[in-house]
């Protein structure tokens, strides 16, 4: 039986970070003052973890997935925090799905998910101003690129001086669309025949609610939180 020598490229999240630190430009983050955000709440670690070596600070940029009708496993679009929606026109025209059902889909996941979510893990507000700020993006892998794409989308909405994207492995043609969108791409591995991203780990457990907030509680470098403690004279 032929081994597939892409499949497990890490070992778990901590070697997956410790691998793509290696390929990130260091010094030059750190003389620019990079802000690193986590494109989901799965991405947390890996941004608290860089952020936490580079001694940056870091933020989340909350997203939610609008899924085909009666298909929970086929994304067609997604939607951001600030409303920002990417949508998949090949799959969109392929099963004949109106705009208005994305549109709609992006309102409802916007106040029941997206919002809930800004107040669990950021206290009621929105995401910090990136105007003019160099922003990386960090996730652990990245299937078809419609969330980075939502993401690079948000950021350029806000005025940003530059969008990076750093992931541990993607797809190859999923890289090269998005070196059309960002800046500078940073990735570990580029699969030509992608398979999914738990594939490429041997151990990707699962993280609950109460693992990320306890990240978060315990990290200097989450910005909502610094802040709060800040304001709060403490």
């Amino acid at each position: 039986m032929p081994v597939d020598l892409d499949s497990e490229l890490f070992k778990d999240r901590a070697d997956a970070a410790q691998q793509l630190m290696d390929i990130l430009p260091k010094e030059r983050m750190q003389q620019d003052d990079w802000v690193i955000i986590a494109t989901s709440q799965a991405a947390i670690p890996l941004a608290n973890i860089l952020a936490l070596k580079l001694k940056l600070s870091y933020d989340i940029l909350f997203s939610e997935p609008i899924m085909a009708p009666n298909n929970d496993d086929c994304e067609i679009a997604i939607v951001s925090e600030i409303q920002e929606i990417v949508i998949n026109e090949k799959l969109l025209n392929s099963f004949e799905i109106n705009l208005d059902y994305v549109y709609g889909q992006a309102r409802r996941l916007y106040e029941e998910k997206i919002i809930p979510r800004v107040y669990k893990y950021r206290k009621g507000e929105l995401i910090d101003s990136l105007k003019d700020k160099n922003v990386l993006f960090v996730d652990f892998g990245s299937e078809t690129g419609l969330g980075i794409i939502s993401c690079a989308k948000s950021a350029i909405k806000t005025k940003v001086k530059s969008v990076m994207y750093a992931t541990t492995v993607m797809a190859s043609d999923v890289y090269d669309s998005l070196e059309l969108i960002v800046d500078e791409i940073f990735c570990v591995k580029k699969i030509e025949n992608f398979v999914n991203v738990d594939f490429y780990y041997k151990n990707m457990q699962e993280l609950v609610e109460d693992d990320i907030i306890e990240i978060l509680n315990n990290s200097k470098g989450y910005l909502p939180f610094a802040k709060n403690r800040s304001d709060d004279g403490i």
